[in-house]
């Protein structure tokens, strides 16, 4: 493991705070919805999302499974971005498991050009078409925040075309910092938000599904078939639980500490660099983003080429001040050896 881990904000450990509040957590059977911490962190989760109800999960990756299993039959088209996570980074689980058919677009955000949009719902009514079913959204997207603005327009979309909206939330607790709006406004509109503890807010298992309290009743069968039904969960609850108690008011602090970050690297011969919530994005010289990231790992800061000249650094609670500059010293070292 590298000195200064900047691969994801999914390597942190548990606070002691967070360690005792799960050694000393309530717990029940869950499958039976008798464990008192579960219920009180979905009730919490759902509460800030502006939700009626919310369902833990053991991870991101299951929530937005459930939210396309749920919201379109096999055979239907999912729209989404090439690069979101549904698609992307889930070993293709919406076809495996809802055996859907992904209509991918391209880029720089997450949401679907308002064309796109409009050439993709003609001609629905042609027998020889996959029916759209679901439009999938994703805050943060590649550690970039998405306006508010074309959230708001793809639900009108899907609203007037009879389509369903999941939002992909993993990091909206770093997008709603960012937008500077309360949780419930960054998730208002999509039908389903996944968001995961794991990420930015430094509990180590699960996320959560919301949406209105049907869904969420048929997301928990859904969660049981794919086998995410825990028994005393509340051991691991208590972590995600802690940190919403605790660790969201903290985030700002990654965000300043990235923007510090980006900004000692960014004037490094042969590279710049760019700040986005939490996220350090650095590019390197054309199809050098692995070799400079093997050199950065050398000198003991972690770090992952997402892209062929690009690299992520992702700030976290266990990353101090000191970090900061203590990696700029030693990527600046590796920097100059590799450019010399």
């Amino acid at each position: 493991m590298p000195d200064i881990d900047l691969r994801s904000d999914t390597t942190t450990r548990p606070t002691p705070g967070m360690r005792r509040a799960m050694a000393e957590a309530e717990v029940g059977d869950d499958v039976f919805g008798e464990d008192p911490t579960v219920r009180a962190l979905e009730e919490r989760t759902a509460e800030l999302l502006g939700a009626e109800a919310a369902l833990y999960t053991p991870s991101a990756h299951m929530a937005n499974q459930i939210a396309v299993y749920l919201a379109a039959r096999s055979g239907e088209e999912v729209w989404t971005h090439e690069l979101s996570h549904v698609v992307a980074n889930e070993q293709g689980g919406t076809s495996v498991l809802a055996r859907v058919l992904p209509r991918t677009f391209g880029g720089p955000e997450s949401v679907p050009p308002q064309e796109v949009l409009d050439a993709w719902i003609a001609g629905t009514d042609d027998v020889h078409r996959a029916q759209p079913a679901l439009i999938t959204l994703e805050n943060t997207f590649t550690g970039r925040v998405m306006p508010l603005e074309g959230q708001r327009r793809t639900v009108r979309f899907a609203r007037e075309h009879g389509l369903r909206v999941h939002l992909d939330g993993s990091r909206l607790w770093n997008a709603a910092v960012a937008l500077g709006v309360p949780l419930a406004a960054a998730a208002e509109g999509p039908d389903t938000v996944t968001v995961c503890f794991s990420k930015g807010l430094g509990a180590p298992v699960g996320a959560a599904l919301a949406s209105d309290a049907g869904t969420i009743r048929r997301a928990r069968r859904a969660r049981k078939l794919l086998g995410g039904g825990m028994r005393q969960a509340g051991i691991i609850a208590a972590g995600a639980l802690y940190a919403l108690d605790h660790h969201l008011d903290r985030l700002a602090e990654d965000h300043a500490r990235a923007a510090r970050l980006a900004s000692g690297i960014g004037g490094l011969p042969g590279l710049s660099a760019a700040a986005h919530t939490n996220m350090a994005l650095l590019t390197t010289p054309a199809g050098q983003a692995a070799r400079y990231a093997e050199a950065f790992a050398a000198a003991g800061v972690g770090s992952v080429p997402i892209a062929p000249d690009t690299i992520r650094m992702v700030v976290h609670l266990d990353i101090p001040d000191s970090a900061i500059d203590d990696a700029v010293s030693r990527i600046a070292k590796a920097s100059a050896a590799l450019h010399g």
